[in-house]
């Protein structure tokens, strides 16, 4: 992900679900007309083609990878319970390291920065690569309108699917639509480089997902455009769980914490989807007492005492040092 349209952050994927983040993609280009813009999809009517030999064995990889996390207990979709207990003290750390910090910048040691997310309507655009077929097709729009509804409720922000003109794009494509790939996204992305646009139309095989957002120039850190890319061969609870974790940080929460659980937030693969500590999360993001470009400092206090309200915690028993 990316804080600003000409920031860079390069970051290593997680077991399920990758991210990276690419560099000056929009610049001041004028964006076309979503709706002038021609998409190399095949004709609805038609069935796609067969797969071929390397997308074959990435959907044996992907189901083998999925069984095996299933057969360990992980990719938990029961979104927490009482083996999991945070407080509002948790709460707030986990908010400050997933929503300020952007674990891969630079050096990768870590570095804060200012609180992001999009100030306007997100509109989410599902698009499909031709490898897609008209079943997956509709089953995976109506899970993205389903996960769009459940955050419009809890970060009170505006946040629909739409079938054009989209600012958010969930691309759903495999590894034989990487020339679909490479030009719808650089249709949407007109100044990515050739490398960057690279990673996007061929991904390394450890790299399940990604996805990208920021704001204009003049203020990167209000978003304005998304653009989250799913495996087409991923097995359905990896699948929903890239467009869970893909999705929410491109709204803002852009880091993950090791620390943090119950949480998707996390490299430990333990949860599959978005988890009631992680809805907190989204919601504190939202809260209209934050804004973006504060910095952890500024944020922390007011952080607190929406913490102890979420929780039903009374502030004095809110710690107050970290």
């Amino acid at each position: 992900m990316i804080s600003g349209w000409g920031d860079k952050l390069l970051r290593a994927p997680r077991a399920v679900a990758g991210l990276v983040g690419l560099t000056a993609l929009l610049a001041c280009t004028p964006q076309p007309p979503q709706d002038s813009l021609v998409r190399p999809q095949r004709p609805e009517n038609l069935a796609p083609p067969p797969r071929s030999a390397e997308s074959e064995q990435l959907v044996h990889y992907y189901t083998v990878l999925q069984q095996d996390l299933l057969t360990r207990g992980l990719l938990r979709t029961d979104g927490g319970g009482p083996d999991t207990p945070y407080d509002a003290d948790k709460l707030v750390k986990n908010f400050e390291a997933i929503a300020f910090f952007d674990e891969y910048a630079g050096s990768g040691s870590g570095s804060a920065g200012g609180l992001s997310r999009w100030q306007g309507p997100v509109r989410m655009q599902a698009e499909f690569g031709p490898s897609v077929t008209q079943e997956q097709r509709q089953v995976d729009s109506e899970f993205l309108a389903d996960y769009a509804d459940r955050l419009a409720h809890i970060t009170g922000h505006s946040i629909t699917t739409t079938t054009a003109r989209g600012n958010f794009h969930v691309i759903y494509a495999g590894y034989d639509d990487s020339d679909f790939i490479r030009a719808r996204v650089k249709q949407i992305l007109p100044n990515i480089s050739a490398e960057n646009l690279e990673i996007f139309a061929n991904p390394p095989r450890s790299f399940y997902c990604l996805v990208l957002a920021g704001g204009p120039p003049q203020d990167p850190l209000s978003y304005t455009r998304g653009v989250a890319l799913i495996r087409a061969e991923h097995p359905d609870l990896v699948r929903r769980s890239c467009v869970h974790e893909e999705v929410a940080q491109g709204l803002g929460l852009r880091n993950d914490s090791p620390r943090a659980r119950p949480s998707i937030f996390n490299d430990d693969d333990e949860f599959a989807l978005l988890t009631s500590h992680d809805e907190k999360l989204l919601t504190m993001l939202y809260d209209a007492r934050l804004h973006p470009g504060m910095s952890a400092e500024q944020a922390r206090p007011i952080a607190r005492v929406i913490a102890q309200q979420l929780m039903g915690q009374p502030l004095e028993d809110l710690p107050r040092a970290y």
